[in-house]
């Protein structure tokens, strides 16, 4: 018999899903070519699902439903809120993209985003491997279809195909690890496999073997060297609205999966995984920076700028647990999350002004396209601006404080090799610097290639300057969204 608590703990889920149903059928009857009917009633139930997220994370409290296969905590809420925020904030940038390039001929755009959103949350809230995977498959499989949406362009198409494949191969590392973990525990319960695991009376070299191809079907989701291939692809190919929801709001999901799988189920092998995660984070940061300096493509530039912002989250997910202790577990893997949660918030911006400036007919999306856009726009200038400062680590944007607390957390540890990490991350966003700052230059000191002036509806310039100056505001008062972040990973650990 599944009790009360089952229900409240999946409750924002079951709203979510119902809605994503209802509006499904009745986007049959809207008639307006953009979809107005289905957008507001998207927006109206995402603003719902988050207010009820945001209540279920204040409210400190962790709740286990369905046998253990779901926990609702304080910090799968806040990251729950965090990703139902940032998928409002995508369709409102997206609509009018997506208008002039006929991708609103049905309602797909609005609800294969909410079953996205789904996904996530089920891969947020999953303690269950077989939940964890059935909530990837759910966010992939309507990812694979939004970036194919826009069926007569073959470049998207081409896009859609290689995530496929690629997203396939990378599904299945991670279900034979996932196999292989049950094979030597006996459980695919989260919190089962890490007792059993803890036991000691687990073959090591079977865990090492399944934890090999969990880490790398994990390295895939969130886009890291070597398992990158994908990213640059697929954020050129994409319709720009596309390449927003795909690298905004998952990239959320997959620092929840990381900490349920490695932290939650597998911390007694941190000694293990921590070390995949070092290489993997070194590549990340050196092929990213450099990849991206010969970029001439923003999109692309960005992708590449992705995989090195996700090798600064590794390197905070690899300092939590030192000589087998795990006293600043807490003060790494918040700072991993901080990090996470405030570029997902400069994404959604730096892409927005992307958006803002595509026009019926031009994407708008080459560096060159951006000269003079201070001449042209002075204010969408200056939130792009202050986008890549934030990108790059420039004070006093919140970018440098996400990347100073995984600093922080890197020298903490004492361990010289976290300490050569730390100096090396610093080198490496130096590099970094650089190729944001010659947008920066693009948009301030060359001549406008075009006079055409910079029109947008209302809900995304009001979004589009509340998102910028958050960037802004943040950076200045960190304290607030660090505090969260500290409270939820501590209650986290605790449970």
């Amino acid at each position: 018999m599944i009790d009360k608590f089952s229900w409240i703990s999946v409750f924002p889920e079951i709203i979510l899903l119902v809605m994503a149903c209802v509006i499904a059928l009745a986007d049959l009857a809207v008639k307006s070519p953009r979809r107005t009917g289905t957008y507001v009633m998207s927006l109206v139930t995402l603003a719902v699902v988050a207010t009820l997220q945001a209540l279920y994370a204040d409210s400190a409290s962790t709740v286990y439903g369905f046998n253990n296969m779901v926990v609702s905590d304080p910090m799968g809420n806040w990251l729950k809120c965090f990703a139902t925020v940032a998928v409002m904030v995508t369709l409102v940038y997206g609509r009018p993209y997506a208008g002039d390039r006929d991708m609103l001929r049905g309602g797909e755009l609005f609800t294969l985003s909410l079953f996205a959103l789904l996904g996530m949350f089920v891969m947020i809230s999953g303690n269950n491997f077989l939940v964890l995977y059935m909530g990837l498959e759910l966010l992939t499989l309507s990812s694979y279809a939004l970036v194919a949406l826009r069926r007569d362009n073959a470049t998207a198409t081409e896009a859609a195909i290689k995530y496929f494949v690629l997203g396939a191969l990378a599904s299945g590392f991670l279900l034979y690890g996932l196999s292989m973990m049950y094979g030597a525990t006996g459980s695919l319960d989260v919190n089962a496999v890490f007792r059993a695991i803890n036991s000691g009376h687990v073959n090591h070299q079977v865990l090492v073997f399944g934890l090999v191809f969990v880490v790398s079907g994990l390295a895939f989701k969130l886009g890291v060297v070597p398992f990158h291939m994908w990213i640059p692809d697929v954020y050129q190919g994409a319709p720009t609205a596309v390449t927003l929801m795909i690298g905004g709001a998952p990239k959320l999901a997959a620092f929840a999966i990381m900490i349920r799988l490695l932290v939650e189920g597998m911390l007694p092998l941190a000694i293990d995984w921590q070390q995949m995660l070092m290489v993997l984070s070194v590549a990340s940061l050196l092929i990213g920076n450099l990849a991206a300096i010969a970029q001439t493509n923003l999109k692309r530039m960005l992708a590449f700028s992705t995989i090195s912002q996700m090798g600064f989250v590794l390197l905070g997910m690899m300092s939590g647990v030192v000589n087998g202790q795990i006293d600043s577990a807490a003060n790494a893997y918040s700072s991993s999350m901080f990090y996470v949660i405030t570029y997902v918030l400069t994404t959604l911006a730096s892409f927005g002004v992307i958006l803002l400036l595509a026009r019926d007919g031009f994407e708008s999306e080459e560096i060159a396209d951006f000269a003079g856009l201070n001449q042209r726009s002075p204010l969408y200038a200056a939130v792009m601006a202050i986008c890549l400062f934030s990108l790059a680590g420039i004070p006093p944007m919140v970018g440098f404080y996400a990347k100073l607390s995984v600093l922080q957390a890197l020298v903490a540890s004492g361990q010289a090799v976290s300490i050569g990490l730390a100096v090396f991350a610093v080198m490496m966003s130096l590099i970094g610097a650089f190729y944001y700052l010659r947008v920066v230059k693009v948009m301030y000191f060359d001549e406008p290639i075009t006079a055409t002036t910079v029109s947008a509806p209302l809900d995304v310039r009001v979004v589009l300057c509340i998102n910028g100056a958050l960037v802004l505001v943040l950076g200045l008062l960190p304290g607030g969204l660090m505090a969260v972040c500290a409270r939820a990973v501590v209650q986290m650990l605790g449970s």
